[in-house]
C-alpha cells in the first residue's frame, strides 16, 4: 500500500506539471503591505496609460487606507478619480470603461459595500466574455479590504472570498505578505479578465521581507498558484489572506510539540490550486483549512471536497475545517474574538487530525 502511495504520487506530481512554490526569495528589506499595494499601482499606472483608479477618497484624501496616496497628484484627476458615495455607479462606469480597452481599478472602501454593485461585477463583469463569445475582454480589477477588521459589526465585516469565487468569469486573489501583494496586484491589472482582489485592513500596517526580485517593476506572480510557506510532514494547513500568519504562528506552536505542519497560503481562490493542495495531502495525509468565512459553503469545503475527489485513500484522519462562526459578527470585543478563528483552534485541529488531543 505505501509502495502504492509513493508511486501515485510520483505519477501525480510529474503529470500535473504544476507546483506551488517552495522557496522563499533572499530579502533585502522590508515593506508594508500598504506600501506594497501603493507601489505596484503607481508603476503600473506609470507603465500602462490605460490604468486608473476611481472609488471614494481615492484622490483629495489619498484613499481611506492610505493605498493610493500620491497618485493624485502624479497622474491627475483624470486618472485618479473620485466619486460620489454611489458603489452601484462607478461600477458600472468602471466596467464600461473597460468594455472599450482601458484598465480600471475599483476601490471599494470596504468590500461589504460591493453588495451595492454586485450586479455590475457579475452580470456585466465576469458573464461579458462569455456572452459574447470572446469579442469583449473586461480587463478590470475590483480591489479594497475584505473579511472582519475589529469592532465594526456584522454589515462591515463579511468575508467574500466565498460569494465571489462562486462565479464562473471572475479572478479571485488573496494577497497574505507585501510580495503577495505586490506582485498578485500587478497581475491583476494586467490580466485580460475581471478580477476581485480581497485585502485585509489589519494587514496594511504590516512589515514582511520582500526580496530585489519583487521590487523591479516587471514582477508579478502567477494567478492560480500557490505558496508553501512553510514545509512540513504530519500535516497540510490551508489558509489565506490574514488567516496565513495565524496558521505559521499555530505551526511553530506544533514544532515544539513534534508535530510537523505544512502551511500553504493560497494566494488565489479562483482559480484554486487543486494540484499544490493534493500534492500536499498525498505527502502529510492529514488537512485542516483555516479561513474567516462562514462554514457554509465556504472556501474549506470547497477544498475538503477537491481533496476527497482526488485524494481520498490518501486520508489518515478526517479532514477538520476551521472557520468563522455561522453568525452575523458580534460587535462587543469577547464575542467577536470568538466568532472568528484564533491560533489556538488551529492548534487544537491539528492535534485532533494527528490523534494527539482528545477534544
Amino acid at each position: 500500500m505505501a509502495n502504492r502511495r509513493i508511486s501515485d504520487l510520483n505519477k501525480f506530481l510529474v503529470g500535473s506539471r504544476v507546483f506551488a512554490s517552495r522557496t522563499y526569495s533572499s530579502a533585502v528589506k522590508e515593506m508594508t503591505v500598504r506600501d506594497a499595494l501603493n507601489s505596484a499601482l503607481d508603476e503600473e499606472m506609470s507603465a500602462d496609460p490605460k490604468v486608473f483608479v476611481m472609488g471614494e477618497e481615492v484622490g483629495e484624501y489619498q484613499g481611506a487606507y492610505k493605498i493610493t496616496k500620491g497618485l493624485l497628484t502624479k497622474y491627475g484627476p483624470q486618472r485618479v478619480i473620485d466619486t460620489p458615495i454611489t458603489e452601484a455607479g462607478f461600477t458600472g462606469i468602471g466596467v464600461g470603461a473597460a468594455y472599450h480597452g482601458l484598465r480600471p481599478v475599483i476601490e471599494f472602501m470596504t468590500f461589504n459595500f460591493s453588495m451595492q454593485a454586485i450586479d455590475h461585477i457579475i452580470n456585466s463583469a465576469a458573464k461579458s466574455n462569455y456572452m459574447s463569445a470572446g469579442q469583449i475582454s473586461v480587463p478590470i480589477v475590483f480591489r479594497g479590504p475584505n473579511g472582519a477588521a475589529a469592532g465594526v459589526g456584522a454589515q462591515h465585516s463579511q468575508c467574500y472570498a466565498a460569494w465571489y469565487s462562486a462565479c464562473p468569469g471572475l479572478k479571485v486573489l488573496t494577497p497574505y505578505s507585501s510580495e503577495d501583494a505586490r506582485g498578485l496586484l500587478k497581475a491583476a491589472i494586467r490580466d485580460p479578465d475581471p478580477v476581485v482582489f480581497l485585502e485585509n485592513e489589519l494587514l496594511y500596517g504590516e512589515s514582511f521581507p520582500i526580496s530585489a526580485e519583487a521590487l523591479d517593476s516587471s514582477f508579478s506572480l502567477p494567478i492560480g498558484k500557490a505558496k508553501i510557506e512553510h514545509e512540513g510532514k504530519d500535516v497540510t494547513i490551508t489558509a489565506f489572506s490574514k488567516m496565513v500568519g495565524y496558521a505559521l504562528k499555530a505551526a511553530e506552536i506544533l514544532a515544539k510539540e513534534g508535530i510537523s505542519a505544512e502551511v500553504i497560503n493560497l494566494r488565489s481562490i479562483r482559480p484554486l490550486d487543486r494540484p499544490a493542495i493534493n500534492a500536499s495531502v498525498r505527502k502529510t495525509n492529514r488537512l485542516v483549512t483555516v479561513e474567516e468565512g462562514f462554514p457554509q459553503h465556504g472556501v474549506g469545503a470547497e477544498i475538503c471536497a477537491s481533496v476527497v475527489e482526488e485524494s481520498f485513500e490518501y486520508l489518515d484522519a478526517p479532514i477538520e475545517r476551521i472557520t468563522g462562526a455561522d453568525v452575523p459578527m458580534p460587535y462587543a470585543a469577547n464575542l467577536e474574538r470568538l466568532a472568528v478563528p484564533q491560533v489556538e483552534d488551529i492548534v487544537r485541529a491539528v492535534k485532533r487530525v494527528c490523534y494527539r488531543s482528545s477534544k
